[in-house]
């Protein structure tokens, strides 16, 4: 008989202290495990990160595409990034000394423009240490060579050290790849330097029939063509660089330049005002496409005033410069441009509080009267004067011929003037001309002793 009381189907458990034992160790791990999450001390699986980390190539690909466009300081940041992040990567910091070099040509002063060169020139010496037998590489390296090789920034026995490592750079480059389109073009351009003209066109040909898609290579040969006295050849470069890279403002500069220098040689009225024109219409290009990009540069209009002041309407060059001014207003050398306007233009009071706060600086309230007065759209700003040099030199003479043009017994400003005298004597005593424009000014100092 079957006792009813008793359920086949079903054991009845015994105690196990050791399946206890280890239930209890889950059940405290698990509590343990919840106040850890919950306190952040263990970040959850699968859990976003709160600010997502951007790999070094999304950073090298928005500086590429920060340089097409034109914003060479946005790209420059960008690379930077991107060599922060990986700064293993020779190629990152190769590109970034490249963008950096050229962006050196819309700087205005000495001291930017070497800051500038400089940082580029580090840039490169960190990719050629990372990767010394790259032909890429050592190309660049010679074309960040051979802009520093400037005698007025870096004076003559360091500009030719430059000049120097860039031809080797150039030629390593050459050895490793022979077929390195780039390196061909950046050699052309040190030979240019070297004044070995005949060398240069070969290599630029040479680059040009192997690549003719790289805005480097044209804009290489537009300086060879330069070079040789070739300015309409060397205008037609530029168009094809801004047709691979429309938005570069350097580009447009130059060739705005070559249209000036044409205008400035022609002897017919009516061509020479079209090359003007022509002229013009390249600055206000770089302009405008400044200000479609939201990027302030003061470059393009003190190229429009140049081009103004050349055809004699020194109103509307002055009012090109203070634009620049605008958006520059400590920039010392802005006012000397000012300055030597104000002076072509026979308004030589005028020409005495731009000069002086462009070799001697000035306070906030002395811009505004460096600049003609600020209106509304003026910051005043305290200015630092520059330093005298090969650049600055006519601000120096310029200034201390009108303080003593318009000294008089009564009202004698020739202590400034002999002053100001006496320092480009000093340094330019061996340049005839200048020289000339000194005695001059020391003479008219002296006969009102």
């Amino acid at each position: 008989m079957i006792n009813r009381d008793r359920n086949i189907f079903y054991r009845k458990p015994t105690s196990n202290p050791y399946r206890i034992f280890s239930l209890l160790l889950l059940i405290f791990g698990g509590i343990w495990l919840v106040r850890q999450l919950e306190s952040g001390a263990i970040r959850r699986p699968f859990t976003p990160t709160p600010t997502p980390t951007r790999i070094a190539q999304s950073y090298a690909l928005e500086a590429d595409a920060q340089f097409a466009v034109g914003q060479l300081d946005s790209a420059i940041q960008a690379y930077q990034e991107a060599a922060r992040v990986d700064p293993s990567n020779a190629e990152y910091w190769a590109k970034l000394a490249r963008i950096q070099t050229y962006s050196s040509a819309l700087l205005t002063t000495d001291e930017q423009q070497r800051d500038r060169l400089q940082e580029a020139l580090a840039s490169i010496e960190k990719a050629v240490e990372l990767a010394p037998d790259d032909s890429l590489t050592h190309a660049i390296h010679a074309f960040v060579l051979d802009w520093n090789a400037n005698s007025i920034l870096f004076g003559e026995q360091q500009a030719a050290d430059y000049l120097l490592q860039a031809e080797q750079a150039a030629v390593r480059a050459i050895q490793l790849d022979n077929q390195n389109t780039l390196a061909l073009a950046f050699y052309a351009e040190i030979l240019v330097d070297e004044q070995k003209w005949n060398q240069a066109e070969q290599y630029i040909l040479q680059a040009i029939e192997k690549d003719e898609d790289l805005m480097d290579v044209h804009r290489v040969y537009a300086y060879v063509l330069e070079s040789l006295g070739q300015y309409n050849q060397a205008i037609q470069e530029y168009d094809k660089a801004l047709a691979l890279a429309p938005n570069l403002t350097f580009l447009y500069l130059r060739a705005g330049a070559n249209y000036r220098f044409l205008g400035f040689r022609s002897a017919n009225e009516e061509s020479q005002n079209q090359l003007f024109e022509k002229s013009l219409e390249y600055f206000a290009k770089a302009a405008r496409i400044n200000e479609q990009l939201g990027i302030e540069d003061p470059v393009p209009y003190l190229s429009i005033a140049k081009t103004y002041s050349q055809q004699g309407e020194f109103f509307i060059a002055a009012r090109n410069v203070q634009r620049a001014l605008e958006i520059d207003p400590a920039n010392a050398d802005i006012y000397g441009q000012l300055g030597i306007i104000y002076f072509k233009s026979r308004n030589y009071e005028g020409s005495i509080p731009a000069l002086k706060c462009a070799i001697r600086g000035c306070t906030a309230e002395e811009s505004c009267d460096g600049r003609g007065g600020c209106g509304p759209n003026d910051e005043p700003a305290e200015v630092i004067g520059l330093p005298l040099s090969a650049n600055t030199v006519v601000y120096y003479y310029t200034y201390g011929s009108v303080l003593a043009a318009l000294s008089r017994p009564k009202q004698n400003y020739c202590d400034e003037a002999l002053q100001v005298m006496s320092e480009v004597r000093a340094q330019f005593s061996d340049q005839a001309d200048i020289m000339g424009i000194v005695q001059a000014g020391e003479a008219i100092c002296n006969s009102l002793e």
